[in-house]
């Protein structure tokens, strides 16, 4: 025989559960949120290569390379 009986304290922690489930759950909706935004306002691929605080010779146009 099964024994289904449920205490109140695991009722207590399944509230708790299911509201650390949904705070976490915000917060990774938010992080996505904000990342698509940036991408669609970026507009193409090679913009990303240039937010990463790093001199890159390669992605400097040939106009302001001094010789």
């Amino acid at each position: 025989m099964a024994i289904k009986v449920e205490h109140e304290l695991h009722a207590r922690r399944k509230g708790r559960n299911i509201g650390v489930f949904l705070l976490l759950a915000g917060f990774i909706a938010i992080v996505f949120g904000l990342t698509v935004v940036k991408v669609l306002q970026l507009g193409e691929a090679s913009q990303f290569e240039k937010f990463d605080h790093v001199a890159r010779p390669q992605i400097v146009p040939e106009e302001e390379v001094t010789q």
